[in-house]
């Protein structure tokens, strides 16, 4: 799950979706392990642009799409980020939530994380059938 809102106001979301593309604005030095993270990401890798807002017990997903290719983008490439990648988005349609499971939740304001929790992951899945 990677975040869309750069800063309290700025969702990038759509530009993500119509770019082909997730990134961060984050400078290496200042986040060196979400750089590590969408460097590690892997062709064919499922990614999503999520939110969430613990208040309101739901991730809500609005976009969903794999990992394209090998590429590692910057700001030379894409103005509005630091460190991205190529995707192949294949749900775009309308925002949906998914429930708080039970258990710690403690992730998911994280700008960019691995989903481990299988209802989620589950969820995720639903969307690509």
């Amino acid at each position: 799950g990677i975040g869309s809102h750069f800063g309290s106001t700025n969702d990038v979301s759509a530009k993500f979706i119509a770019n082909g593309i997730v990134g961060s604005n984050w400078e290496d030095w200042e986040a060196p392990d979400i750089h590590q993270i969408i460097v590690s990401m892997k062709v064919g890798d499922i990614v999503y642009i999520k939110s969430f807002a613990p208040s309101s017990g739901f991730i809500y997903v609005s976009a969903i799409g794999f990992i394209k290719d090998a590429d590692i983008l910057d700001n030379t490439k894409v103005n509005y980020i630091e460190i991205g990648r190529n995707v192949l988005w294949k749900y775009t349609g309308k925002k949906f939530g998914i429930k708080k499971p039970d258990g710690k939740f403690n992730v998911r304001l994280n700008t960019i994380y691995e989903e481990f929790h299988p209802e989620i992951q589950t969820e995720i899945l639903k969307h690509l059938v």
